[in-house]
């Protein structure tokens, strides 16, 4: 009884180990029919593998196996396809070594016939079996660091003597890890040294002391941890402290000795990989009081310089160039603060040291002026921001580059800390011309050949100049009693019936000298005849509507200089005309303009003639009513194409159809000083 036990035992062992068995075709060895097929699979166990030897085959041979085929698949993929007759030899040497699955994996064949054979073919036939799969001699990848042992199913790893497997169970490491606190002193080195350190190590060690000591490391002059050629640590030592990592340390130079370590805990890594023969390092650890590092915070320099510091050791902590001083609430401007060394080895109070912050630059809203490749730049110490002018329209005036200084400003490259800014092309219209004519009787204007003038159409007919892009010049005559009221000024055309552009006026300021007009008495002096406009918003710049320039300060005018007026006013068929019109007219003398009579136009009593004026003409040109308020350029308007000046306003005559050609214009370089504070002052305020 005990033995027939031990029997089945025995044959339930080895059923369940080994499988194995015949595979054939379909009525072998008689021979196959057509239409026959098979479809046969068998799977190993794990650690096992699963073979086919073939010991027989007579299949209709065709071109790729075409007609009759037995295939061999493993684990899904195709490995062999078979047809033909061929010898046992053959199958032994060719196809046989290869009909086998993956460790674990499944093996499965096809067989199909087709519809007829010339002659009976008597088919295939093979033997299956599984057998176990030795990981330690065919795979190589089994993971053993060491040693690699087979059993029929698997395999185990093992270590030489003074090592032991890892949690991996296939990596042999070394128990290197200690835990050293509360000593003092003592010596620390890598696995079997001074033999070389083992492979795969990963070691830590523990040391802690009282909070006022610090632990202070001698390494010894041998040295010898793995590096690679372009210096690199291949294995690598860490020293780690509550203030940060020391390290990684590799090569064949030990860390400075006595190596202080400012702290009363480290932890030292040693971590290897699985190949080299380096000696590694050893050291001797002891404490001494806590001092204070030469570094108290980054970026930062001590003062009195030394290499340590004593306990209450007063320092001052002066930051590094553009850098200034952060108390963790506020940013202070200043760059230093006052430091005192503790017990435990720190500096107390510590602030960092932060960049200084130029802030973002203040430029205008107005998207004339703008950062050149971002609307978020860097704006810390040494940063460079960059500005452009959106328009062509505009040209840059002052440097484009800055950068964050020190101070906290920023600077040009040419060292200056006022912005850019955007100042209007003026003077230069995109239309050219060579054309002569006249106002009075004049030539017809074409469109962009004078960009700068407006038109005021009511209360009071006149005209205005241009000369940014939210201001306008005019006379004080035209818009005096309308200083309160709101005029529209039309621009960007040379027919005054087409509405190409409307401006809005927001504010109307008189010069302060203009006498002011008394009820009920003509007027007879118009000595400081200009006035500013200020627009609701900004002029869109474009071909046809473009700002004149203003002339130099104090600029005046010379006998027989040629210019060029302009305006809507009356000429010699209509009282009013539609369109833009010019003419070139020299200046006159001063003794000719203060020739008397000087007589206006709505009366015959002598004007007043001032060195705020000068008068010009030709014969049959002049300025007539309704271009009161318009530009009288210099120099000529030419094909040259400028810049133009606003060297003149339309400001009063004779009456321009009697034949004296004769108008008075307001010498607008007495007032160069007048229009540009006035204009800062509002913009200003």
């Amino acid at each position: 009884m005990l033995r027939l036990s031990l029997l089945l035992l025995l044959l339930s062992h080895s059923t369940s180990s080994m499988l194995l068995g015949w595979v054939e075709s379909p009525g072998y060895p008689t021979g196959y029919l057509p239409h026959s097929s098979l479809n046969w699979s068998r799977c190993a166990s794990k650690g096992h593998t699963l073979s086919i030897r073939l010991i027989h085959l007579d299949l209709e041979d065709s071109h790729n196996c075409e007609n009759d085929a037995v295939k061999v698949f493993s684990d899904g993929n195709l490995i062999s396809i078979l047809c033909g007759e061929r010898e046992y030899e053959d199958l032994q040497s060719t196809v046989n070594p290869y009909l086998l699955s993956s460790p674990g994996g499944c093996l499965s064949l096809l067989f199909h016939s087709d519809y007829s054979n010339a002659k009976r073919h008597t088919g295939f036939r093979g033997f299956y079996t599984i057998q176990d799969f030795d990981e330690c001699e065919e795979d190589p990848n089994n993971g053993c660091t060491q040693f690699c042992h087979n059993y029929i199913g698997g395999y185990r790893c093992s270590c030489r003597h003074g090592y032991h497997l890892d949690r991996d169970r296939q990596t042999c490491t070394v128990s290197c890890s200690r835990d050293l606190s509360g000593k003092k002193r003592g010596d620390i080195s890598s696995p079997s040294w001074p033999g070389s350190y083992a492979e795969n190590a990963n070691c830590q060690y523990n040391l802690s002391v009282e909070a006022h000591l610090q632990l202070e490391l001698h390494f010894s002059d041998i040295f010898d941890v793995e590096q690679s050629p372009d210096g690199q640590c291949i294995d690598t030592l860490r020293i780690e402290t509550p203030s940060g990592t020391l390290g990684s340390f590799c090569g064949q130079t030990p860390p400075p000795s006595p190596f202080l370590t400012h702290a009363n805990q480290v932890q030292i890594h040693f971590i290897s990989d699985g190949f080299g023969t380096n000696k590694g390092f050893s050291f001797h650890f002891k404490t001494r009081d806590k001092v204070c590092p030469a570094v108290a915070t980054a970026h930062s320099a001590l003062t009195p310089q030394q290499p340590e510091y004593v306990r209450g050791q007063l320092v001052t902590v002066t930051c590094d160039v553009g850098y200034v001083v952060n108390t963790q609430t506020i940013q202070t401007q200043s760059p230093e603060y006052e430091a005192t060394c503790q017990s435990t080895g720190t500096w107390t109070p510590s602030y960092t040291c932060e960049p200084v912050d130029c802030g973002f630059p203040g430029i205008p809203k107005d998207g004339i002026l703008q950062l050149v490749g971002s609307d978020s730049p860097e704006t810390q110490y040494q940063a460079q921001i960059q500005f452009n002018c959106t328009s062509k329209y505009y040209r840059l005036e002052g440097d484009d580059t800055y950068t964050c200084s020190d101070s906290g400003e920023w600077i040009s490259v040419n060292g200056k800390t006022e912005m850019p800014k955007c100042t209007a092309v003026c003077g230069k219209p995109e239309t050219s011309t060579l054309s002569a004519g006249r106002i009075l009787g004049g030539q017809n204007a074409k469109l962009g050949e004078m960009p700068w003038q407006l038109l005021i159409k009511s209360p009071r007919r006149g005209g205005a100049s241009l000369i940014n892009d939210q201001w306008a010049v005019t006379a004080a005559h035209v818009v005096e009693r309308f200083e309160e009221a709101s005029l529209q000024l039309y621009g960007g055309m040379v027919d005054g019936r087409i509405q190409a552009s409307v401006m809005d006026s927001e504010k109307i300021i008189i010069h302060p000298g203009y006498p002011k007009e008394t009820s009920g008495v003509e007027r007879t002096n118009f000595d400081n005849d200009i006035a500013l406009i200020k627009f609701t918003s900004r002029v869109n710049f474009g071909p046809n509507l473009l700002p004149i320039c203003l002339p130099e300060k104090g600029r005046g005018v010379s006998e027989n200089e040629l210019g060029t007026v302009s305006g809507f006013g009356m000429t010699d068929k209509v009282r009013k005309s539609a369109l833009l019109k010019y003419a070139h007219i020299a200046v006159y003398s001063h003794d000719e303009c203060n020739r008397t009579p000087n007589l206006s136009e709505q009366s015959d009593k002598a004007m007043t003639f001032t060195n705020n004026m000068f008068c010009a003409g030709a014969s049959g040109k002049d300025s007539c009513e309704g271009d009161s308020g318009g530009p009288f350029i210099l120099p000529m308007l030419s094909g040259v194409g400028g810049p133009y000046s606003l060297t003149g306003i339309v400001s009063w005559g004779r009456y321009c159809r009697t034949g004296d050609n004769k108008g008075y214009y307001t010498k607008v370089g007495n007032y160069v000083d007048w229009i540009k504070n006035t204009i800062e002052t509002v913009e200003t305020s």
